[in-house]
């Protein structure tokens, strides 16, 4: 297999969770380009089923709440029948809810843990099966560079961005016996929707750009050359890494 080959995703399967839109949206249409058989996941199926229709490819949308166990389960089910199984999982769904910690109620706490870690592990629990079963396994989780880095009034994200780096390690070493890899990719600031606050605001606009060496926020295009590293056979070595894409913020 030449090096090149080894990017291809001819034929593998892969569930993009919030693959509608921001990075998802980038991400699914990466896979896709790769050669892969992408089912895009938003809580909202006509808006899954749209952003499949426009990448073309073998993509198809589903409808599913992450948070929720019985949809997670259906979901994974009816895309393993669709599709003949499941190859790939890119945990990408997540919010964030920025405030001081006394300004927050339990509840937006509880909203961002809900979403961003458990969610993760439903998803990911119910590919397990069919995982094991495609005797290549590739799972590719979304945390942050406030996944090993903090900022303050992040407390629900950090905190949960953590974890799912802290999950992404333990998984690995959980499945490193059946070949399967288990990824963590760690963005910094890319302009997605879920910053437009930061972007719109030019005093905390221009101090995260204080932070990042190369001077700027990064093109949401820009994502998807490492999750197709990833999720093929270029990658076979790599498991349980948090692999940052941030411009060299957390070089410093």
């Amino acid at each position: 297999m030449s090096i090149l080959d080894k990017f291809r995703l001819d034929n593998r399967v892969a569930i993009v969770t919030g693959g509608n839109r921001g990075l998802g949206k980038e991400m699914s249409a990466a896979l896709v380009e790769a050669g892969a058989k992408v089912a895009v996941i938003s809580r909202k199926a006509e808006e899954a089923r749209a952003a499949a229709a426009a990448y073309g490819g073998s993509a198809r949308g589903y409808g599913c709440d992450v948070t929720e166990p019985e949809q997670v389960e259906a979901m994974v089910s009816q895309v393993a029948a669709d599709f003949g199984g499941v190859d790939i999982l890119v945990n990408n769904a997540g919010v964030n809810i920025r405030g001081a910690i006394d300004e927050l109620s339990l509840e937006e706490f509880q909203q961002v843990q809900n979403i961003n870690v458990t969610g993760v592990w439903l998803v990911t629990r119910a590919a397990a099966p069919h995982l094991k079963a495609s005797n290549y396994g590739r799972v590719i989780n979304i945390g942050s560079t406030l996944s090993i880095i903090a900022l303050p009034e992040r407390t629900p994200y950090a905190s949960s961005k953590g974890a799912v780096l802290q999950m992404t390690r333990a998984l690995a070493l959980e499945w490193a016996s059946r070949g399967i890899t288990v990824n963590a990719v760690l963005p910094g600031p890319f302009a997605t929707d879920m910053n437009l606050p930061l972007m719109q605001d030019e005093e905390k606009y221009r101090a995260f750009l204080s932070l990042i060496p190369l001077g700027r926020w990064g093109e949401l295009d820009e994502i998807g050359g490492l999750i197709v590293f990833l999720a093929g056979d270029a990658a076979s070595f790599i498991t349980g890494a948090g692999i940052t894409i941030d411009g060299g913020w957390t070089a410093r």
